[in-house]
């Protein structure tokens, strides 16, 4: 059969001009289709929008698409323009929205629903198309209709038992994918779920607390086959199993690759196993992507986070002792008050991070301070669940709020540290960066405006 699997376009446009990771998923989800003989189109919608193109010339007879929260109404217009072309082409949605919320997806241009991981599900799905057999024995299947029904529960998957993802998939792409200044980077997933528990996040609850992991030596022969220098660990939390990540070092040191590294670290664990961040410097790591969130601990014991301020300053020296380059996030929480914005730029310029990420407090699907908060919304629609607008009441009038965000938005990381961080870029992609910065600045200061269209 004729598979075209769907990267949607963003929501945001401006998040696509500051990081774009290759499609990992669809690339193992091609790689199992194409394993039985299948054949797999990739589309990246983020850089070949053409979608209606792309069908007309392939002619599928499958479509799978995959997305975000904020994707959703992206994806049910693709999958209901496709209906219109060819009301029997199959359409089958997954991805991390699907699977945290799958009724949303309870749409008459959608075939199926996998939640879940998908590779083994959708393997299934097509011999039993292909067989006209029955789906409902499938597990792992949300089915939509006038009631949706639901298959058992899919067992989750061994990590090891999954092919490599295919990259050829995204061949015409790969020169594209880039985070920040880290252009081409590649990706690789070595684990799945989290040991922490923080209540903004849905990744450790979608494994049921578990933490799921590949074998050290799969993951090193996966590496030998990446191209890029540069590549990106995706996991939800890398450095949970601190004896594996040990042992990983020293596989990759021993195989004599030499590539640079990008991955999440806890504050904590940062703390705890310095010589394991050292050990991975000597191997090539070259930025960690870290949670500090806040500048207060009650902040920090209101986001479940199980981390103090005085474990992130020492983060901070560890890191930059090793000479690691810190790209650091930080929560805007709706409930700020201006000293509380005073303190947190305050905070963010006191420590010496390369840079300081900051995203206003979103209760996604999936998560715990969503059903905490799911009566409070402002409003349900999906596109504003993009960490840029607030979707939970403010402390402040709405105008200044966003003007605050704005503020720290410029003001979180001074000026000699921003320079050093965009020094690092090319000088074509430099001056773009600083431009679209002042741009999303700009766009912050109006974004309160939908809200007082929606009051009104």
């Amino acid at each position: 059969m004729k598979v075209l699997l769907i990267q949607p376009p963003s929501s945001t446009v401006f998040m696509d001009k500051v990081y774009m990771y290759e499609p990992l998923g669809l690339e193992y989800l091609g790689a199992g289709l194409k394993e039985d003989g299948h054949e797999v189109l990739l589309l990246d919608a983020r850089l070949e929008p053409d979608f209606e193109r792309a069908f007309h010339s392939f002619q599928p007879d499958i479509v799978g698409i995959t997305g975000y929260t904020n994707h959703l109404n992206i994806v049910k217009a693709i999958a209901a323009h496709f209906k219109e072309i060819n009301p029997d082409v199959f359409i089958i949605v997954g991805g991390h929205h699907a699977t945290v919320k799958p009724a949303d997806y309870n749409d008459q241009a959608i075939d199926l629903i996998v939640i879940g991981e998908g590779v083994f599900t959708l393997r299934q799905v097509l011999k039993h198309k292909e067989s006209q057999l029955p789906l409902g024995d499938i597990p792992g299947l949300a089915i939509p209709g006038s009631i949706m029904s639901f298959t058992a529960e899919r067992p989750y998957t061994n990590l090891d038992d999954l092919p490599f993802p295919d990259r050829s998939l995204t061949a015409r792409y790969r020169n594209h994918y880039f985070s920040d200044w880290m252009k081409p980077i590649a990706s690789i997933r070595t684990s799945l779920g989290c040991f922490g528990r923080c209540n903004f996040c849905a990744l450790w609850s979608i494994t049921n607390g578990k933490y799921l992991q590949r074998n050290p030596e799969r993951i090193v022969a996966e590496l030998h086959g990446i191209q890029e220098e540069i590549v990106f660990f995706c996991d939800d939390e890398s450095m949970c199993d601190t004896r594996r990540m040990d042992q990983l070092a020293d596989l990759i040191q021993v195989a004599g690759i030499r590539k640079k590294y990008f991955l999440y670290g806890r504050v904590d664990t940062i703390v705890k196993h310095p010589e394991l961040f050292a050990k991975w410097k000597n191997i090539g790591l070259i930025q960690v992507f870290v949670g500090f969130e806040s500048f207060s601990d009650e902040h920090l014991q209101g986001l479940n986070k199980n981390i103090t301020v005085a474990q992130q300053e020492e983060a901070v020296k560890i890191l930059n002792d090793l000479n690691i380059d810190i790209y650091a996030s930080f929560i805007i929480d709706p409930s700020f008050t201006r000293q509380e914005f005073d303190q947190l730029i305050a905070y963010t310029r006191k420590l010496n991070i390369s840079y300081a990420a900051l995203s206003i407090l979103t209760p996604l699907p999936g998560t715990a301070l969503y059903e905490q908060n799911k009566d409070r919304l402002l409003t349900h629609d999906p596109k504003f669940f993009d960490f840029m607008h607030t979707v939970l009441p403010t402390a402040l009038p709405l105008k200044q709020f966003y003007s605050e965000y704005a503020r720290t938005l410029m003001k979180a990381t001074p000026v000699p540290r921003y320079f050093r961080f965009i020094s690092k870029f090319d000088r074509k992609r430099r001056m773009s960066t600083m431009k679209e910065l002042y741009g999303v600045v700009t766009d912050v200061r109006e974004g309160y405006k939908w809200h007082l269209a929606k009051e009104s």
